[in-house]
């Protein structure tokens, strides 16, 4: 995926100036496409100018003027397209996989302190999802819409339940070491 499909996915719900999507994206998309609000400027450009995108210029007193984007039919066909083919599975770039796996390299208190700090980091994702998902929860029924947004959500709630039991039994190997069995 590129981060033109994640813009273009986040501006179909409402058109935005840059700066909202920049906000928005990093609540929504942001969640599994990471992206920078420069990287998200440049990528803006760049959809403008292929025809994806159009923006109207609004003029602020005060204020430098903004641009509000809007996916044009030629950037959702592309989208269309684009959903239809088949994905392949992301590679995995963690930089504390390949810290655990260099870790005998370093007194263990260090890499205990790595994983307890990974795993705050994952209970608080975890409960900022959770948050999340009891506003799904209050509606009886889901739009097509709804669902494949709580979907994604979904995922992540199992991604951070699935890595902080996996976090719990590495921190417990490294405290206790066992024989594999």
């Amino acid at each position: 995926m590129a981060l033109a499909h994640a813009i273009l996915v986040s501006l179909l719900d409402c058109p935005c100036s840059g700066y909202d999507l920049a906000k928005r994206f990093d609540r929504s998309v942001g969640f599994f496409w990471d992206a920078s609000h420069q990287q998200i400027y440049r990528e803006l450009a760049k959809l403008e100018a292929e025809g994806y995108l159009v923006a109207e210029k609004i003029d602020q007193e005060g204020r430098p003027n903004k641009k509000v984007y809007e996916v044009t039919p030629y950037g959702r066909q592309f989208l269309q397209e684009w959903i239809a083919q088949p994905a392949d599975i992301s590679p995995v770039k963690d930089d504390l996989l390949v810290k655990l796996f260099g870790g005998h390299l370093v007194p263990k208190e260090i890499i205990l302190k790595e994983l307890e700090q990974h795993r705050q980091q994952h209970l608080a994702r975890l409960a900022e999802y959770q948050a999340i998902q009891a506003t799904f929860l209050e509606q009886p029924q889901l739009p097509l819409e709804a669902e494949c947004h709580y979907l994604t959500l979904l995922n992540g709630l199992k991604y951070e339940e699935s890595w902080l039991a996996w976090c719990e039994e590495a921190i417990a190997r490294i405290t206790h070491p066992r024989s594999v069995h």
